[in-house]
């Protein structure tokens, strides 16, 4: 009776001890207790993943990374400590390298914490809901040792609420007078890691674009030499309602503009980038209510 007794309570000790770690966001899997990745050569890429609450994609994302056929990458998975089931479905794939769940600060805060723990030659950001191509890695990979580059481009597909649109390749005279000059941060960009390091990842007292700064003072202040996939080849698929249209267009839009000036763009040209991205949002606003229009007559006729 006793020994079951002593039992009982090494148990209760052990359900205690998890307990308290979970409460104080210190649940973290990292290296995944460093199973047999201590052999493993360094990986050529680092996949990162940022996540929070979000059970219904996670799967999706991990499986079209796991499923690549290029295999010298690590997958770093940064949780910002999910309350639904995201963190378990994340756990049941074993081949995960590194698992961070803890409360953070915002999405910069957590891709820090991601390029922070990477150890991967080169960069890429697959966050949850988006998807790269079985092919994905391979691709690029190869763009990196046929040339002596810096980053890639990678053609995606990105879904909007009422059409998909196919954006590939980059034109970095538009950064000075245009936001729209490249494909997207996520899925899109793959990028060597010391150049992250060179601007000191990404300055977290942006709230939605820091993405944009990192663009802005690599593009323009480092000049670095790139390339970019063929309009066929398909590397990512970005997923409709980011994080970045969560924001809004207007508060995006002054956050980059306020990026341009804090990188020590003239104020006027600034300004008239400003007004140009208005007016074309206008115009695009006011053509999508005289389409429905057109419709709803045709409809009712």
């Amino acid at each position: 009776m006793m020994a079951k007794i002593k039992l009982l309570n090494i148990f209760n000790l052990i359900y205690l001890y998890i307990k308290i770690i979970l409460n104080n966001n210190i649940f973290q899997i990292m290296k995944r207790l460093s199973r047999k990745k201590k052999t493993k050569k360094k990986p050529f890429f680092s996949i990162i993943t940022v996540v929070k609450n979000d059970e219904k994609n996670i799967s999706r994302t991990i499986e079209s990374i796991q499923n690549q056929n290029f295999k010298n990458f690590e997958h770093i998975v940064i949780d910002g400590k999910s309350n639904d089931n995201t963190l378990r479905k994340v756990l049941s794939y074993r081949n995960i390298d590194i698992v961070i769940s803890e409360k953070d600060n915002g999405i910069y805060y957590a891709m820090n914490k991601g390029l922070k723990n990477s150890k991967g030659e080169v960069i890429l950001f697959v966050n949850s809901g988006d998807l790269i191509t079985k092919n994905a890695l391979n691709i690029v990979y190869k763009k990196f040792i046929s040339r002596k580059i810096d980053f890639v481009f990678g053609t995606v597909r990105r879904h909007y609420i009422k059409n998909t649109i196919l954006k590939y390749g980059y034109n970095f005279k538009k950064l000075y007078y245009n936001f729209d000059f490249a494909t997207s941060h996520s899925t899109g960009f793959f990028l060597k890691k010391k150049f992250y390091n060179l601007v000191n990842n990404f300055d977290t007292k942006y709230k939605c674009s820091a993405d944009y700064d990192v663009y802005y003072k690599l593009f323009i202040e480092k000049k670095l030499n790139g390339s970019f996939t063929d309009k066929n080849q398909l590397i990512g698929i970005v997923s409709s309602g980011g994080f970045s249209s969560k924001y809004g267009f207007f508060n995006s839009l002054l956050e980059e503009c306020k990026i341009r000036l804090n990188n020590g763009q003239n104020f006027f040209i600034v300004l008239i980038i400003l007004f140009n991205s208005l007016i074309k949002k206008f115009l695009k606003v006011t053509l999508n209510i005289y389409n429905a229009k057109e419709i709803n007559q045709k409809n009712t006729k």
